[in-house]
């Protein structure tokens, strides 16, 4: 027997005993890693619910509207200075009344950017939003003047429609007697708002809010109430637009 093969056993086991606690070292070290992703995920997660949380006071200041059921108080921050910068979709600049979460998703109801607020975010996705102006929100019901509209209104069945619709709303508003709806307006503190969230496949939602607070860093409160659930809205498929396409 050779010597290279006599020896190479035992060369292999003094490697094998002189890299194993390097390698342990590296599991033991990844796995530590591991765990402190999740222990600052959770610290992450808890900061930003205190970012996106109302404040105490609001809360306090409110209770009796809130309540009543189907009624919440909601915080949105500004799209322009968070979005990316929060583990959660959006960065909390949007919000589903249906849910209810801030997750940016294909039920998000509304969005705050650059002072604005929005809706209509997804494919077909649209809606209507009306500033009632200083009208308490319990005065806002299914019977109010600037509700009546958003209430008989019936969404288009088919992606075409929807494009027409959309063509002439997003520039000039939808148009009923006195009211003009839009698909955004600026959010002014005090002011009472209806809007209508029509998600294809997830949900149609008709709801009231107010702007109750705007922070130093440009988030705003909402305080609001559902004033109906429609059933949930589809489109047909495979309908050709108007020049065939």
């Amino acid at each position: 027997m050779s010597l290279r093969k006599l020896y190479a056993p035992a060369l292999l086991f003094s490697l094998t005993l002189l890299f194993a606690p390097s390698v342990l070292a590296q599991a033991d070290a990844r796995a530590r890693a591991a765990a402190e992703i999740e222990s600052l995920r959770a610290q992450i997660k808890a900061k930003e619910a205190v970012l996106l949380s109302p404040s105490k006071g609001d809360r306090r200041e409110h209770a009796d509207f809130l309540a009543q059921p189907d009624t919440g108080l909601a915080r949105l921050l500004p799209r322009e200075k968070w979005d990316g910068k929060l583990s959660i979709r959006g960065g909390g600049a949007y919000y589903s009344f249906h849910a209810p979460s801030h997750e940016y998703d294909d039920t998000s109801d509304i969005g705050l950017e650059q002072g604005r607020l929005s809706v209509g975010f997804h494919g077909a996705d649209f809606g209507f939003i009306y500033e009632v102006g200083d009208a308490p929100l319990e005065e806002v019901t299914l019977e109010h003047p600037s509700v009546r509209f958003l209430v008989s209104f019936v969404p288009p069945s088919t992606r075409p429609e929807v494009d027409k619709l959309w063509v002439g709303y997003s520039s000039a508003g939808m148009h009923s007697g006195e009211f003009v709806y839009r698909p955004s307006v600026t959010a002014a503190v005090g002011k009472t708002y209806v809007l209508r969230s029509i998600s294809y496949g997830d949900a149609d939602t008709l709801v009231a809010f107010r702007v109750v607070r705007e922070d130093a860093d440009g988030s705003v409160t909402l305080l609001w109430k559902k004033l109906k659930q429609f059933p949930k809205p589809s489109l047909e498929r495979n309908v050709a637009s108007a020049d065939g396409r």
